[in-house]
């Protein structure tokens, strides 16, 4: 059955570049059973055309209230009562605005306001506006309204600069909306997730650290929330948008890492430890800045605990544990022993020398291990890799039941 089968997804499209992906997403949603009636602001149409729409979608493209054919035919009431489903896509940061104002200035902010229907957001906007306090209050006021806020992503943007504000791929979207639609896979199931790097300070300057970006980590939260899990995620220092849904705790050191990962184990179905967190730290934090006086330096440096073994042999273990391992020779032989050494459930095994995945990218593959089984996940973008990932967790969590 089609992920959308029998919906009436009213696409609403607002001003910006990101106007073109709506296209393709027009025909996506199509593909995945929904009906599909695009309303576009007047911004929007200085992007695409209405025609562009209206042969993708097999309808009339809505773009005002003062269309006097299109009201004969059907009135924006009606329209809004047709939808089963509102997105909008790509909604700017001032459409963001506007409809948290709860403005009905144009077709599209008024049918959001006089529709029942779920609504959804995939906000596409610059870095800087995205990360602005008056956006952000206004997306967590619709956010407390019921909408669903769908990204935004990170990368490269139009106006030449990198960052979160871009807006969902048409397929991610499409996920999304599905995912939305019905209970999960791990609907009723409390996730516990680390993502990110450690950073173990050496003087008020400098600290030792590693290269994981907390990427692969941020997907599994963000797509175990949107397969029905209650997701706790303990992040190390990232620069990444906290996924909808998830509470998310920030920790910098090892040893914040283990109290916030111990702080919240109990009651959790599952543990997904992809944080690299420390092996060492330095004895002792130099009070003032290491000075550049000898040729060379000494560092003392000590064991950090071992976080993924204590929870694994912790009173409140979950059900699931799975660990992260990240090699760059002899894959499967050392995940298989860490997977029994550290008396895991399930272990992720990456080979972080392949060019473009793990480490700091947007792709990743990953090898998974039980007891008795192999997996074989990627190459493919990390949240696609998190939604298979999740996939073997939700059936071993079910065959625990």
């Amino acid at each position: 059955m089609a992920a959308l089968a029998g919906e009436r997804v009213l696409l609403g499209v607002s001003g910006g570049i990101a106007a073109y992906k709506a296209a393709d997403l027009v025909r996506r949603l199509r593909d995945a059973g929904a009906e599909v009636q695009v309303v576009m602001t007047a911004g929007a149409q200085r992007f695409v055309t209405p025609l562009t729409f209206q042969a993708l979608s097999g309808r009339p493209v809505r773009t005002s209230l003062w269309d006097d054919a299109a009201e004969a035919a059907m009135g924006h009431i009606e329209l809004a009562r047709w939808a089963t489903r509102i997105l909008v896509a790509p909604a700017s940061a001032d459409l963001v605005a506007r409809l948290a104002q709860g403005r009905a200035d144009d077709l599209l902010t008024t049918l959001c306001l006089a529709s029942e229907a779920p609504l959804a957001l995939a906000p596409a906007m610059n870095r800087v506006m995205w990360a602005n306090p008056a956006t952000q209050a206004n997306v967590q006021v619709l956010r407390d309204r019921g909408a669903a806020i769908l990204g935004p992503g990170r990368g490269d943007q139009a106006c030449g600069e990198v960052g979160d504000g871009r807006m969902l791929e048409p397929l991610q979207l499409v996920d999304a909306l599905a995912a939305l639609r019905a209970p999960g896979a791990l609907s009723g199931r409390r996730l516990l997730v680390s993502a990110g790097p450690t950073y173990e300070d050496l003087d008020p300057v400098r600290y030792l650290g590693n290269r994981s970006s907390g990427k692969m980590g941020f997907a599994l939260a963000g797509e175990a929330a949107a397969m029905g899990a209650d997701v706790t995620l303990v992040a190390g220092p990232v620069a990444l948008a906290t996924p909808d849904g998830v509470t998310r705790i920030d920790v910098r050191s090892a040893a914040q890492m283990r109290e916030a990962v111990l702080g919240a184990l109990a009651g959790q179905d599952a543990y997904l430890g992809a944080a690299a967190i420390a092996d060492y730290r330095p004895a002792q934090r130099q009070p003032g800045k290491i000075k550049k006086q000898a040729s060379s330096i000494a560092l003392d440096l000590v064991r950090t605990a071992d976080v993924l073994r204590e929870v694994a042999t912790h009173p409140a273990r979950p059900a699931c544990v799975l660990g992260f391992a990240a090699e760059t020779q002899d894959l499967d032989a050392l995940a298989q022993a860490k997977l029994t050494d550290k008396n895991l459930d399930l272990i992720a095994a990456n080979d972080v020398s392949r060019p473009g995945l793990g480490f700091e990218g947007d792709r990743n593959a990953l090898t998974v291990f039980s007891a008795s089984r192999r997996w074989t996940l990627g190459p493919g973008g990390k949240d696609e890799v998190a939604r298979g990932l999740l996939g073997i967790v939700a059936d071993f969590l079910d065959a625990r039941r």
